[in-house]
């Protein structure tokens, strides 16, 4: 990303920021690309920009068809609403088994396409596994080899909203060079797949003025202020996290940076060499989890996937009972790894919260012995049965 633009750069950049609708920010950043020099220190951030105009256009150009599709009563659903307790999109080049992983999984009555990129829509389905409902969403096929391709747009803003994200890969062809060119995609449009080792969010609000969490390994704090101040930015929560740099925090000024917990799903290894699948299974595995199938044939296993979507997110099952109940609710409530018995009666219910007394725990493959009596603050593990006492 850039460094040492101009002021007047640095100007525009600001009215970018502070544009509302889609038509503002195309010609703020119209008139902004127009006051970045051209060197090779800016290339990425020209790149970058030019990349975001095609995208807005593209929006403006959907939103008109959309209202135009509407007043005539038609028209096809490009978002879909969260449900479950976390959604998760399937995403993928064309062929790679994303509808096989669907129709497997769920209910849903899906086919793969006959021509490549001819589905725009995205088709969502719930999977259960242990009373936890996963909302799977099937996303059209991105297409690897043209990085600002119309297909990529409505699935690069499904990914950012969604909670995770399962890879699908075809083991027939080069596994190595799909997931390669997918990972450099998301990561250009600001979507990391891979943990990265350090990277930087930034969080603009009214007044306040700027706070920063964390530390950078080669700035401080005050060169954080500096830099924001200088782009127009006066009150803004900055979140550094990992082994970020100042580069980091730069980037994020100008593009809205997100993690997506992921795994990969290698499948068609019926038609792969067993060898191969395996090298490559070993070699992958270490930036993701990685999972094989032949989703032509159902071959995948519900409970790794499901234990490993828990796992990749960070997700626990929290189970409740009633004082007096001789069972627990078999519906877990899903929660964060390190939320607290206060964390879980907020869930339920405020009431809970506020009249607090206290809570009895049991661990499920220990209930009904093994209790013990907890404050709010209680840090709850997976599997834990929570029975809370208030006095509201």
């Amino acid at each position: 990303m850039p460094a040492n633009l101009p002021p007047e750069a640095k100007a525009k950049w600001l009215k970018v920021m502070e544009a509302k609708t889609p038509e503002e920010k195309l010609k703020a950043l119209e008139e902004f690309l127009s006051a970045v020099p051209k060197h090779k220190g800016t290339e990425n951030l020209v790149h970058w920009a030019r990349r975001r105009m095609a995208q807005l256009r593209r929006e403006i150009e959907e939103r008109r068809v959309k209202e135009r599709s509407l007043r005539s009563g038609g028209g096809a659903n490009i978002y879909v609403e969260k449900e479950g307790d976390a959604q998760v999109v399937i995403i993928g080049p064309p062929s790679s088994g994303k509808s096989s992983l669907l129709r497997c999984l769920t209910n849903v009555k899906v086919e793969p396409d006959d021509i490549p990129f001819s589905s725009m829509e995205p088709i969502p389905g719930m999977f259960i596994y242990d009373n936890v409902y996963f909302q799977l969403v099937k996303l059209p096929s991105i297409n690897i080899y043209d990085v600002d391709s119309d297909v990529n747009s409505m699935a690069l803003s499904m990914i950012r909203n969604a909670d995770s994200a399962v890879i699908v890969l075809d083991a027939s062809s080069d596994v190595e060079a799909q997931y390669s060119a997918l990972k450099s995609i998301l990561r250009e449009n600001g979507i990391y797949i891979v943990r990265p080792r350090g990277f930087v969010t930034i969080e603009r609000r009214p007044t306040g003025g700027i706070q920063v969490i964390g530390k950078l390994i080669n700035g401080t704090a005050d060169d954080v202020k500096k830099l924001l101040v200088s782009y127009g930015i006066n009150n803004a929560l900055v979140m550094i996290y990992g082994e970020a740099t100042l580069d980091d925090v730069e980037e994020s000024i100008f593009k809205d940076m997100v993690y997506k917990p992921s795994l990969l799903i290698i499948n068609k290894i019926d038609l792969a060499d067993s060898d191969y699948v395996k090298d490559i299974v070993a070699k992958l595995g270490s930036e993701l989890l990685v999972l094989t199938a032949s989703l032509k044939n159902c071959i995948i296993d519900p409970k790794v996937l499901g234990e490993s979507l828990l796992r990749i997110m960070d997700l626990i099952r929290v189970y409740t009972k009633e004082p007096d109940a001789n069972t627990y609710s078999p519906k877990p409530f899903v929660l964060k790894r390190g939320s607290t018995v206060g964390d879980l009666a907020r869930r339920i219910h405020s009431r809970f919260y506020e009249g607090f007394r206290y809570a009895r725990v049991w661990r499920i493959d220990k209930y009904p012995s093994g209790v013990k009596r907890v404050g709010i603050n209680y840090v709850l593990n997976d599997g834990d049965i929570v029975e809370i006492h208030s006095s509201l």
